[in-house]
């Protein structure tokens, strides 16, 4: 198990939040609490750079969920980067994938 890591930083396109380690029941909420202390502008982009992360269940997918929740509320964009294979896999399975900006990686994401 990898213990969930959250890093922040700003880019001209908005905050870019990387995720790494395992996204599931225990870390979900973590991610949520420093997703809603992030200051959203009209706008702008939510990237969140999935790269690093090593396993999503179902309560890290909702997690994923409330960040466009929160974007969308702020009148935001939100976007994913380097989508791992297996979470991909989910995202197309339910349809996510048409809901989600998807990209191959963080730098695409905040040029776009």
């Amino acid at each position: 198990m990898s213990p969930l890591k959250i890093t922040a930083r700003d880019a001209t396109t908005g905050p870019v939040v990387e995720i790494t380690g395992e996204l599931d029941y225990a870390s979900a909420t973590q991610l949520r609490e420093q997703l809603a202390a992030l200051s959203l502008q009209p706008g702008r982009r939510l990237v969140l750079d999935l790269a690093g992360m090593e396993f999503c269940d179902s309560s890290g997918i909702t997690a994923l969920l409330a960040a466009r929740t929160q974007a969308l509320a702020a009148q935001a964009e939100v976007a994913l980067a380097a989508v791992p294979g297996n979470t991909m896999r989910v995202l197309r399975i339910v349809g996510l994938d048409q809901i989600f900006a998807l990209y191959p990686d963080s730098d695409t994401a905040t040029r776009a």
